[in-house]
């Protein structure tokens, strides 16, 4: 995996958009506003949203990822040599979790996920 392959699978997602926020190298993936991914300027992995916080411990327990430094506790950071189906799955995931917290009316704007 690498920051490449990443972005490749997040500019499939409906509305999804590329930023660097925070300048320095940052490859940040948002949907209305929100972000559902991330890349820092280290490039050591991607920092991914999950649905609470009990469900990013188990993750990190199971070995899946580690806690994702300066995001809540419900994020967790995928390293690059995570497999490809789970990193895949877990970038949808975190852009499904973003996506449904927005207000319907801007969820009514985007294009289903197919």
């Amino acid at each position: 995996m690498s920051r490449e392959i990443v972005n490749t699978i997040c500019e499939t997602f409906p509305g999804a958009e590329l930023s660097d926020p925070w300048g320095g190298g940052h490859d940040a993936w948002k949907v209305g506003g929100k972000m559902f991914a991330c890349v820092g300027s280290m490039g050591d992995g991607v920092s991914v949203k999950t649905p609470d916080v009990e469900t990013a411990q188990m993750l990190i327990e199971a070995g899946v990822g580690v806690k994702a430094p300066y995001f809540h506790r419900s994020w967790i950071r995928l390293p690059w040599d995570t497999d490809t189906d789970e990193m895949r799955h877990r970038l949808e995931a975190s852009y499904d979790i973003v996506r449904a917290g927005l207000t319907k009316k801007l969820q009514a704007t985007l294009p289903p996920r197919s």
